[in-house]
């Protein structure tokens, strides 16, 4: 795991914004307001997507936006992956933002911060038994390489301080108030669960305390 975050990130400021239209392959379509930052921690090219009242520069109703820490996962987001859930928890994300007001940072992120191919390598030796974070060690890697100090500094410049977290990983919610955002609650997403991904979700929920009601749907 990530090791425990202990100052605050420097700042970053806003380097550009541009409306993109959204169409999904389902036929959902919603509007967003890009983001790209100058001053990132990392120096990755990490995107905020702006939605609903957000993305008009208001205040969402409730006055905390929603957010969502999304890290890219090109197999899953681009190719619809079923080894994954990444995939439809990003289409259910943004619908959710889009209908509450708030942020997707899209964080470039692969296979939990070890790269793409990193990330296909560990897939063949999860076919060989591992489950995803044994896997990662096995090639000498972390279970979870992610810090999101970016994330921190991305909500920042967008001057939000405070955020109802859309997520299912307790780290992340750890990691942001560390970082001095305010993490008013936490909300899951949905359990996207088909036949190729069970041993990865059930992975999430008893090695890292994922908050996906597995129980109620496989034995």
């Amino acid at each position: 795991m990530p090791q425990p975050v202990t100052s605050q990130p420097g700042t970053a400021t806003v380097r550009s914004r541009v409306r993109i239209p959204l169409t999904f392959p389902d036929g959902y379509r919603a509007e967003a307001e890009v983001f790209t930052f100058h001053g990132l921690a990392d120096g990755a090219e990490h995107l905020a997507l702006a939605f609903g009242a957000a993305a008009q520069g208001r205040t969402t109703d409730g006055g905390t936006p929603l957010v969502r820490l999304h890290s890219e996962c090109l197999t899953g987001d681009v190719f619809g992956s079923d080894r994954c859930d990444c995939g439809p928890q990003l289409r259910e994300s943004v619908e959710r933002i889009a209908e509450a007001g708030g942020y997707l940072l899209y964080l470039r992120q692969e296979g939990r911060g070890i790269g793409l191919y990193n990330k296909l390598d560990a897939y063949a030796l999860q076919d060989s038994g591992l489950d995803t974070y044994d896997a990662n060690t096995a090639l000498g890697l972390p279970e979870d390489g992610r810090d999101y100090t970016a994330a921190a500094q991305m909500l920042g410049a967008l001057g939000v301080t405070g955020v109802d977290l859309l997520s299912n990983n307790p780290d992340k919610a750890a990691q942001l108030a560390a970082l001095g955002i305010t993490v008013e609650q936490r909300v899951p997403t949905g359990v996207h669960l088909n036949d190729s991904n069970v041993r990865y979700l059930r992975a999430k929920v008893e090695r890292t305390g994922h908050s996906i009601e597995l129980s109620r749907l496989v034995g």
